[in-house]
């Protein structure tokens, strides 16, 4: 029943596989473990995919995919999961994440500003890598293991409903047959 519930919400496999850097995993991607839905390999796939978005590298939906082949879980969780960080959320992510590697550093936070060249990408970022990745493997790691933990405990949750409702079912379809009795 879960397991219908989150295919509503993911793409085909086709719309993975055609994607032009996930072509270059090749018949790896023939893994029937890659595209199946369970208990074991929703949440891991989603914490994979959370911990990629937070990786400050433009090809993260790859890492994705190949940590999806190498962990066994499915791969049409872990690369779209990538997309938490799109072009509308990357700035507050990686400025949050920058605050946080500061901070965890006890350092000063530099005032720079972001322009778009490979001037400021030697010098600009040279002086706040530190506490920019740190704050990205932090923030990644806690995301991943909160949407892990989340999606273990809203499956274990569904699957209790479902359960609890097939028993009302049952104790309704006794006290029927009780009564015509």
């Amino acid at each position: 029943m879960a397991r219908k519930i989150v295919r509503k919400f993911l793409p085909q496999p086709d719309v993975i596989t055609q994607n032009r850097w996930i072509k270059l995993l090749g018949p790896r991607l023939q893994e029937p473990s890659l595209w199946h839905i369970n208990r074991r390999s929703f949440p891991l796939a989603l914490a994979l995919g959370m911990f990629c978005a937070f990786i400050p590298v433009p090809f993260q939906m790859l890492i994705a995919a190949v940590g999806a082949i190498l962990l066994r879980v499915n791969i049409l969780v872990a690369v779209p999961t990538v997309w938490v960080s799109n072009p509308l959320t990357i700035g507050p992510m990686y400025y949050f994440c920058y605050k946080l590697g500061v901070k965890m550093l006890d350092l000063e936070p530099n005032g720079f500003n972001f322009e778009l060249s490979f001037d400021w990408l030697v010098n600009g970022l040279t002086a706040i890598w530190q506490p920019f990745l740190l704050g990205c493997f932090t923030v990644g790691l806690i995301a991943s293991v909160a949407a892990f933990a989340a999606a273990r405990l809203l499956w274990h949750m569904h699957i209790l409903s479902h359960i609890k409702a097939r028993a009302r079912r049952l104790h309704n379809r006794r006290r029927r047959r009780k009564n015509a009795d």
